[in-house]
């Protein structure tokens, strides 16, 4: 019964990474179609920045159902941010310095800190559930 439980929780986690990766997908995508829309004066790209927006903030509502919001918002603002100044750089031709790379990689490095603490307090979490649970047997 433990395996097959804690099986289900690794399959319903993964399914909610997915949902919220999708869900910064649509953000970056969102964002891009803002820059692509020159103001919205191009039709396409402008209907796009709502679908995009609107899937994005659905995907990461849904989300949230097994995630806490700190570490789904910080991961799909973080890593939606990192992306975007990635494709500015590469795809728009934007300036680069030291600082704006050394602040993608800040940010980076912020979204990996914010779920190792997850992962520490969720293990400290099921630790102490399986010791409460052997000391009411």
């Amino acid at each position: 019964m433990f395996v097959k439980g804690a099986i289900y929780k690794i399959g319903r986690e993964a399914n909610e990474l997915v949902t919220s990766l999708l869900g910064i997908l649509s953000e970056v995508i969102g964002t891009t179609s803002m820059k692509l829309s020159e103001g919205f004066t191009k039709l396409i790209p402008s209907i796009s920045i709502f679908v995009f927006y609107g899937l994005s903030l659905t995907l990461v509502t849904l989300s949230l159902k097994h995630i806490d919001v700190s570490i789904a918002y910080s991961i799909w603002s973080g890593l939606g941010t990192a992306i975007i100044a990635t494709i500015g750089i590469l795809y728009f031709k934007e300036s680069i310095s030291l600082i704006k790379l050394l602040s993608i990689i800040a940010i980076i490095a912020g979204v990996i800190g914010l779920n190792i603490s997850e992962e520490i307090h969720s293990k400290k979490a099921s630790v102490s559930h399986i010791e409460l649970k052997k000391d009411i047997n």
